[in-house]
């Protein structure tokens, strides 16, 4: 099944091309632009307004709540009809110590508040914490793509995993260029999407 989308694509191949390279043009830009610098940081507003800039030419859904229930792997995503509790529960969650700060990510992840899109958008929203908190982001090139999956599988049950492999990746290089955008490729990479380099499709026209 395809994905409703603005562009009127059919083929899920074509979407997933297209939708890698629109939405990391934008992501380019929420760095080049000092857009993450307004965004509200560790709420769901401020994840949304993340979202809804990478994916708003793509799908009319982009920031807004999911209102079908999703699953990936077996693994049951929060139902629609906890998810508002849920949101507000997570922004209530502390951030102010490296632990709570993953604590609330992994939260995040398991409300999967948005159709598509939520790991992408919420790796940026987690960064956002750790900058503003602890004047650290994760240098995403240092985590390796299945180590991270499986931890983060794991991590609604134990979350030591995932804490010990997101520590051991953090830097202080919180506005280097190329930490974020390496970082943006990695993210794409544990989702599947591979095709285009964020540093080749600037000025590309799709």
């Amino acid at each position: 099944m395809v994905l409703e989308n603005k562009l009127g694509i059919t083929n899920s191949s074509e979407l997933a091309r297209i939708e890698e390279k629109i939405s990391k043009k934008k992501a380019l830009e929420l760095f080049e632009k000092g857009l993450l610098n307004t965004f509200e940081v560790g709420t769901f507003k401020g994840l949304s307004e993340i979202h809804k800039y990478l994916f708003d030419e793509i799908y009319e859904f982009a920031g807004q709540v999911r209102t079908v229930n999703i699953a990936k792997g077996g693994f049951r995503f929060v139902s629609v009809m906890y998810l508002e509790a849920a949101l507000k529960h997570i922004e209530e969650m502390p951030q102010l110590t490296f632990d709570e700060i993953i604590e609330k990510y992994v939260e995040m992840n398991v409300a999967h508040p948005f159709r598509e899109g939520n790991g992408r958008s919420t790796r940026i929203w987690l960064d956002m914490i750790l900058k503003k908190e602890l004047k650290m982001v994760i240098d995403w090139r240092k985590v390796d793509k299945e180590n991270y999956l499986l931890a983060m599988e794991r991590s609604p049950i134990k979350d030591l995993e995932i804490k010990f492999l997101l520590k051991e990746a953090l830097t202080d290089k919180i506005d280097d260029r190329e930490v974020y955008m390496k970082g943006i490729d990695a993210s794409y990479y544990y989702e599947g999407y591979n095709v285009f380099k964020i540093e080749n499709i600037k000025n590309e026209e799709y």
